[in-house]
């Protein structure tokens, strides 16, 4: 009867430990805000302990940095959502070079789905003569190197173009690290191998699966895309669930890993169109100089980004299950992707969430 109570007991605590721990477990499961719909569920900031006298400081300075929407996600649940200066939640707003990152996404679906082939020539799809290089020179251009900004093609004489008659030869493809507006022809390989339009193919296999609103218009000679902060939150959240949006895959988690990790061995805190923040060193838009340290020394050393002009922001953190969107203005007056703001911004973040 002793050893029948005792057996009875330990069994008692192993099923509670068993139901704490998956109570535990479920209750970090993520979250995905349904499509169609406004709907979205939010958790408070004292949930999570952070600090809450803190945060009128962080929305004080987004405020006056001409910010239109911030918006802190963890497990998918929205803990802040703030908007300034006439923006609201319905309004749209550019992305800029932030939305490289839908092309990168769009790249590796296409990949995935045998459209492209990452290693292979960028003529394959668009024919020979996209360039003014020579064809020798040309045919060393993969796909590959439009992602990861080491075409070789010059970027100080031509500016955003991207006809063939501006895009000319500075050195081999692999060897030269250059911010450029020729990622751009991802998009033309992209509907050459799908054999529709880029903005029809990314509203199916992205767009619509997640249940962002927005549309791309053209400036420049490139492809920008408008949406609310919501939408673009949205895309930072399958981000960081690494591909997949409830139980559907959209990307597989091997792309996402290759895309935001160290993409070529010039510029360490590039990979696919992300920037990759906790590196030893860093290039810079219209720079070939290599600095020192990371790109956001207060920001999370797991950190990745897509960064756009006048302060287009959003950052993903996995090791916080995080995803923190800034749209707006230039902050101050820079129009460069990337600025001293980005620095003073985590560090009123983390005095929040630390």
């Amino acid at each position: 009867m002793k050893y029948s109570s005792i057996f009875c007991y330990f069994s008692i605590v192993l099923m509670f430990s068993f139901c704490s721990t998956e109570t535990k477990t479920t209750s970090h499961l993520t979250y995905f805000p349904p499509k169609n719909t406004s709907e979205w569920e939010t958790k408070s900031i004292e949930s999570l302990r952070w600090n809450q006298n803190n945060l009128p400081a962080l929305l004080d300075y987004l405020d006056s940095k001409n910010t239109k929407g911030f918006i802190i996600l963890v497990d998918g649940k929205i803990i802040v959502e703030e908007y300034f200066n006439n923006h609201s939640v319905n309004t749209k707003w550019y992305w800029a070079s932030a939305g490289k990152t839908l092309t990168s996404i769009m790249t590796g679906i296409a990949s995935n789905e045998g459209y492209l082939d990452l290693d292979g020539k960028v003529s394959d799809k668009l024919g020979s003569g996209w360039t003014n290089l020579p064809l020798t020179k040309e045919n060393l251009i993969t796909n590959r190197h439009l992602l990861t900004m080491s075409s070789g093609i010059d970027d100080e004489t031509f500016g955003d173009c991207v006809d063939p008659e501006c895009l000319t030869y500075k050195a081999d493809a692999g060897t030269r690290w250059a911010y450029h507006n020729v990622y751009v022809k991802l998009q033309d390989v992209i509907s050459a191998g799908s054999n529709q339009s880029f903005e029809s193919y990314f509203g199916e296999k992205l767009k619509n699966k997640i249940g962002m609103d927005g549309e791309w218009f053209t400036s420049n000679n490139n492809r920008i895309y408008r949406s609310t902060t919501r939408s673009m939150a949205r895309f930072g959240l399958l981000i960081l669930n690494k591909g997949k949006w409830e139980n559907e895959t959209i990307i597989n988690s091997e792309f996402i890993k290759d895309a935001t990790t160290t993409s070529q061995n010039i510029n360490k805190s590039y990979g696919y169109l992300w920037w990759i923040n906790g590196q030893n060193s860093y290039h810079l838009p219209q720079t070939q100089f290599e600095f020192q340290g990371s790109i956001i020394p207060s920001g999370p050393s797991d950190m990745f980004m897509a960064l756009g002009k006048n302060d287009q922001k959003i950052y993903v953190i996995p090791s916080k299950k995080m995803v923190v969107i800034r749209m707006g203005n230039a902050a101050d007056e820079v129009n460069a992707a990337l600025s001293d703001f980005d620095e003073i911004l985590w560090e009123k973040i983390n005095a929040v969430i630390n």
